[in-house]
């Protein structure tokens, strides 16, 4: 298979399946090496960043998928039914950081740094495919453990979570200080 066969090969897949598709699975059906694989997987992405195209390739934590440019949802709304549009609050957004980064994590543990119960945000983010069920942590009650999925890595544009940007701990330390400064000036009052 030469590599414009394998190129197309890929595209057909990838369109197909609609979602992402796992590399090793790509490799095993069309019968060729990885270094096959990685050529015309650059190619292929090569040609949706040169070209005006409306799709563009991504990889995604092993996997790769065809996906719509954000250039063009406006188009898009045009055409299909308006999406309902999914809100990222700070309350969102500050659960959705703390499963990121401290994945597996039980609700628990998510409520034990937010300081508050937590069920709405992590529900309302599994609702909208950001997080999900990853298993069940070993320890009486066998409470239920929460990961990022793919939607996360799309939508954020990492390809794993060890692609995701690092905290800066000075910052942290500077926060827990104003936190702590609150607390004091509030219990004076």
């Amino acid at each position: 298979m030469d590599n414009l066969n394998i190129e197309a090969a890929i595209e057909a897949i990838l369109f197909t399946m609609g979602d992402s598709v796992e590399i090793s699975k790509i490799t095993n059906a069309l019968e060729i090496t990885n270094k096959q694989f990685k050529d015309a997987f650059k190619s292929l992405k090569e040609k949706y960043e040169a070209e005006d195209r409306g799709i563009k390739l991504i990889e995604l934590d092993g996997s790769i998928q065809l996906c719509t440019k954000p250039e063009m949802y406006d188009v898009l709304i045009k055409i299909a039914k308006q999406p309902k549009r999914q809100v990222m609050t700070d309350v969102l957004m500050e659960t959705l950081s703390i499963i990121a980064y401290k994945q597996p994590v039980t609700k628990s543990e998510i409520e034990r740094i937010r300081g508050v119960k937590s069920d709405h945000a992590v529900n309302k983010l599994v609702e909208y495919e950001l997080v999900g069920e990853v298993g069940r942590l070993d320890t009486p009650g066998r409470p239920l453990l929460f990961g990022t999925t793919e939607e996360f890595m799309r939508r954020f544009g990492v390809e794993g979570i060890d692609n995701l940007p690092q905290i800066d701990m000075d910052k942290v330390n500077e926060f827990k200080e104003e936190a702590d400064k609150e607390i004091t000036m509030t219990l004076n009052d």
